[in-house]
């Protein structure tokens, strides 16, 4: 193994598995009310639709404070500013066990989103510190694969709470679902200020000569890259074609996240645990789908087909997890297509604008494409709560997201350049 492999094996080793972690806790913490969901509106006497805005209002905290987070970490540092996110979030979503009527369950979740704004573009902007265009599919896509894990944990721990807990120490299951799950982002928000570097050269753990490496691509990197003045990234077309882009892809990404136990539940199962358990499932797919697809294209230099592909086939298994609802074993396995399908466009995604951003732009950029895009987790779990108390099922729902998908893949293969492949490694 030559010194280039073994430095960025060294670097992938020091901060994915941290960063991941990280990112496990932060969609647990944001998606589990999906789970709360199914024993928290009988006993609040709430209905689907003040879930759905619930769950969707989230993300209009995050809108607004997405940008100006982001810009904040890319002058102080990710170190202290993503453990005061990781610690301002794990509070408020602890906080959620109190939640006693449907104005105190708007006002948390909007909270929530606020302190958790630029997490996920941070450490997006943070990865393009380390690594060059052309590696970063696999390392997006090892990162984000935490959205996945967080189903496979998440699903079975959320039933297991609910269905163990209830009713100890004169708390309800979903009480202590938020307690728990809320905890362990304020011990790893410390643990971020102790173990994360802001930079190659803050990082005493690599050599002079590695850091000259790393350095090295990096320039190599930018070098083809735009800083654009923040004014000229508010006008600049591609920022806001990929922002609609990943806006269609978010739809069907929060319609499986904040619905997926509701969704099962439908089929027949009626058991909390067995939910659980069963969520695991598609989001287990879906981590080894994402992996193998990020390699792919970072193989072969194409991202195009490969987002759309992805894309078609999560609007597939929408619409066949409806056509089938009623058979547990076939709508599970088009839940899984469905779910190994949307997670697999994300990382693929990100490769296209950290391709061409650097600098204030990039964190500007991404972060403006992150929250326009995030407004579908407002839109669509509202949406979905909405039909559901209207027509009493979630048909019209899933087709909705899944005819998004399909315009977020036609956008993709009619908008966006080709990464071309790097041959000098």
């Amino acid at each position: 193994m030559n010194l280039e492999a073994r430095t960025y094996r060294k670097v992938t080793w020091r901060l994915i598995p941290f960063l991941f972690s990280c990112y496990v806790l932060a969609y647990l913490d944001r998606v589990n009310i999906g789970f709360a969901k199914l024993q928290m509106l009988n006993d609040l006497k709430l209905s689907d639709t003040v879930y759905g805005l619930g769950a969707g209002i989230f993300f209009l905290g995050y809108f607004f404070f997405e940008a100006p987070s982001n810009i904040i970490l890319s002058k102080i540092g990710a170190r202290t500013w993503i453990a005061r996110i990781m610690v301002s979030w794990g509070i408020i979503s602890s906080c959620m066990m109190f939640v006693s009527s449907a104005s105190s369950f708007y006002i948390l979740r909007l909270l929530l989103g606020i302190a958790e704004a630029g997490f996920f573009p941070g450490i997006i902007l943070y990865l393009t510190y380390w690594y060059p265009a052309h590696r970063r599919a696999r390392i997006v896509a090892l990162f984000m694969s935490a959205v996945a894990l967080s189903g496979v944990v998440g699903g079975p721990l959320s039933g297991w709470i609910m269905q163990s807990l209830t009713g100890y120490h004169g708390l309800t299951g979903w009480q202590w679902l938020f307690v728990i799950e809320g905890l362990p982002s304020i011990i790893m928000g410390i643990a971020v200020y102790l173990y994360l570097d802001d930079s190659i050269q803050a990082a005493n753990w690599l050599s002079t000569e590695e850091k000259h490496l790393l350095e090295q691509g990096i320039r190599h990197d930018t070098a083809h890259k735009y800083d654009l003045p923040l004014l000229a990234v508010l006008k600049d077309f591609k920022i806001w074609a990929l922002s609609l882009t990943y806006f269609t892809f978010t739809m069907g990404l929060y319609g499986v996240g904040f619905w997926l136990p509701q969704l099962i539940k439908n089929t027949g199962i009626k058991d909390v645990l067995n939910v659980g358990l069963l969520t695991a499932i598609p989001y287990g797919v879906a981590a080894i789908t994402m992996i193998s697809m990020a390699r792919s294209s970072d193989r072969s230099g194409e991202r195009r087909r490969h987002i759309a592909s992805a894309a078609i086939a999560g609007s597939i298994g929408l619409m066949a997890s409806t056509l089938f609802g009623q058979n547990t074993a076939i709508a599970i396995a088009a839940l899984t297509l469905a779910t190994a399908g949307i997670l697999s466009t994300f990382p693929l995604f990100w490769t296209l604008p950290t391709a061409y951003l650097t600098g204030t732009a990039a964190a500007a950029g991404i972060a403006i494409i992150n929250s326009v895009g995030n407004l579908a987790g407002f839109v669509s779990p509202y949406m979905m709560g909405a039909i559901k108390d209207a027509t009493h099922n979630t048909t019209l729902g899933m087709y909705v997201l899944a005819a998004s998908l399909l315009v977020g893949a036609a956008l993709t293969l009619l908008g966006h350049p080709t990464i071309k492949p790097n041959t000098t490694h």
